[in-house]
């Protein structure tokens, strides 16, 4: 059960750092009182800039609590140069690059189709990893967990905005870098809960936002000419970089709980519990940014309620 929570509660910071990102992006009226955001274009450029000033924050924030939180973790990446230690350092930085990839993927998705589809196509994650896990690890779901995961992800997709006809013109290579993004993040869960058998997830996790920084940095020197000539110096850097920070405190919460709790649950658990994110989210926007719900919406986050609940239930009993 106490894995069960703490996958919750990391899916709780996602959602927070999802409306985080949103209001960098878009002008928004939080808790009712006061207007902030829209600071930068939603374009993908920006995406690597916003994401690697959050990797920047990141990094250090967590180098100076990794040992609080685990005390043998710079004794442990240290081991990881040692030749037998070599394939924990190898995964470590397989599962930083898989969480840029993933990242990166769903960003270029959402600039080719709307982002509903984009987002309903990221959170297919679930069966992925259930795949990947039963074929790596003989952890076969149950019909039961098969079930929920259906539940999970009716609701979600429930919960998302409604997509015009007239953006039905989805581009084949949008769909695929969707449906790719999910991929992406259902190996980054399997990669990680194999890393858990013999590696700490506290150094796994610092590991994997080091490579994540390293590779936002240079995809940003790439792009760093549009970002110029898009906003020249007028970029807002102070609300930036507050944003930043607070994007950083719940990426790294988030992270780090939800490896906490593939430690102590698995991947394909996780990732079912994981899929609540949209619904989450849509309650989070209702309550500080006064995001409005729909029918169809509520009974989306019903039923990714009472879906989430039941796999609880499944776990308290065991």
């Amino acid at each position: 059960m106490v894995g069960f929570l703490t996958v919750l509660l990391a899916s709780f910071f996602f959602c927070f750092q999802n409306v985080i990102v949103r209001t960098l992006f878009n002008e928004q009226t939080v808790l009712g009182v006061f207007h902030t955001g829209g600071f930068v274009a939603p374009t993908l450029p920006n995406s690597f800039l916003l994401m690697f000033m959050r990797m920047v924050l990141v990094v250090p924030l967590m180098g100076v609590l990794a040992s609080r939180l685990y005390p043998s973790t710079w004794k442990d990446i240290g081991q990881l140069r040692e030749r037998a230690k070599r394939p924990l350092l190898q995964r470590a930085i397989a599962g930083g690059t898989l969480m840029f990839l993933y990242l990166a993927l769903l960003y270029v998705s959402m600039g080719l189709i709307p982002v509903g589809i984009a987002i309903t196509l990221f959170f297919s994650y679930p069966v992925f990893t259930a795949l990947f896990a039963w074929r790596l690890f003989g952890d076969r779901p149950t019909l039961f967990r098969w079930s929920v995961m259906g539940l999970v992800l009716l609701g979600s997709t429930l919960t998302l905005p409604h997509v015009s006809p007239a953006a039905s013109h989805t581009s084949v290579v949008g769909i695929l870098m969707g449906i790719a993004s999910g991929v992406a993040y259902a190996l980054y869960t399997v990669v990680a809960q194999k890393s858990f058998e013999t590696l700490h997830p506290v150094p796994f996790t610092w590991i994997s936002f080091l490579t994540a920084m390293v590779l936002s940095g240079v995809s940003l020197l790439l792009w760093h000419e549009q970002v110029w000539h898009e906003q020249g110096t007028s970029l807002p850097w102070l609300p930036l970089w507050i944003g930043g920070l607070f994007s950083a405190i719940v990426t790294f919460a988030g992270h780090l709980l939800n490896n906490l709790g593939i430690r102590l649950i698995g991947a394909t658990t996780a990732s079912m519990i994981g899929a609540s994110n949209p619904a989450l989210t849509v309650v989070l926007a209702w309550l500080t940014i006064q995001e409005t719900l729909n029918v169809v919406q509520i009974i989306g986050v019903v039923i990714v309620t009472l879906s989430v609940a039941l796999l609880g239930r499944e776990w308290e009993g065991r």
